[in-house]
């Protein structure tokens, strides 16, 4: 691939995607590229269209603003629990994560072997979800993962599946930031060690 962002990785999402309650270092994109770089130097940067509290329409917004070109190196996606929180429409969040895929994929010049996709966590396991209906949160964070993966496997995008990792800190609050709510570097770790292997055999 050629031009400016050929060597750049850009990261696509919210909250999970820039590590609110973590360091820069601790973000899992970070981890992520720092562990591929033991193997390959061909993606040596990184760029964020992520914020906390982004709904996939927030995020459409944002690339459009951006105005980026292709093609980058490498894109990873992870959008879609605002949409849960905030009750927004299924329907609605299949349209746009389709949208979200297609951007992707135009960013990387229909190189879908350089995109993946991870899975919404599931915050009702966290202590902060405590309050909540944690049986409907599971539900729902189920049905709305269930569009990612359909969407993304349809159109030969990697797809991995986080969710049950999250679910871990039920039992283990090691898994959980400061702030109750968000993962810590300790689970993002586990989310690197899980996308890795398949990564680092990328031909880029």
């Amino acid at each position: 691939m050629e031009g400016k962002n050929a060597e750049t990785y850009l990261a696509l999402g919210d909250s999970y995607t820039i590590g609110e309650g973590v360091s820069y270092n601790e973000r899992w994109p970070v981890i992520l590229l720092n562990e591929l770089n033991k193997t390959t130097q061909k993606i040596n940067k990184i760029e964020f269209i992520a914020e906390t509290g982004w709904t996939s329409s927030r995020l459409i917004q944002a690339i459009d603003q951006k105005n980026i070109e292709p093609a980058y190196g490498f894109i990873s996606l992870l959008i879609g629990v605002n949409n849960q929180f905030q009750n927004k429409s299924q329907v609605e969040f299949r349209n746009e994560f389709i949208e979200l895929l297609n951007t992707s994929l135009r960013l990387l010049n229909n190189n879908k072997s350089r995109l993946i996709v991870l899975s919404i966590p599931d915050w009702g396991a966290t202590p902060f979800g405590k309050s909540f209906n944690r049986s409907e949160i599971t539900k729902q964070i189920d049905q709305f993962n269930s569009i990612v993966k359909s969407e993304s496997e349809s159109r030969g995008i990697k797809y991995f599946n986080i969710t049950d990792i999250s679910r871990q800190a039920l039992y283990d609050l090691s898994l959980i930031a400061n702030d109750g709510l968000h993962p810590s570097a300790k689970m993002y770790g586990l989310w690197v060690n899980r996308i890795i292997d398949h990564v680092s055999k990328i031909e880029f």
